[in-house]
């Protein structure tokens, strides 16, 4: 092998230990905490929307039921209407 494959090989293995001690580091650690806050609270935004309209659809699937109840119960007075 030539030197320079050496030492590419040194200073990746270099940079590799460079990085995992700065990724480890209290600031590195207080930048992840305040990421994975920011990330709790856009679930928490999220899942109020979600419960929101899935309460909007029950109340239009009720609503729906409803409706086709009262149009059968009119088209069965209709029936006995016209066999009479």
């Amino acid at each position: 092998m030539s030197w320079s494959k050496w030492i590419y090989f040194a200073g990746g293995a270099l940079f590799g230990t460079a990085g995992i001690r700065a990724l480890g580091s209290r600031d590195a650690k207080k930048a992840y905490t305040q990421v994975t806050a920011a990330a709790l609270r856009a679930q928490d935004c999220v899942m109020n929307v979600a419960t929101r309209v899935r309460e909007g659809a029950e109340d239009v699937y009720e609503d729906a039921k409803r409706i086709n109840a009262e149009r059968a119960d009119a088209e069965d007075a209709a029936v006995i209407e016209d066999q009479a």
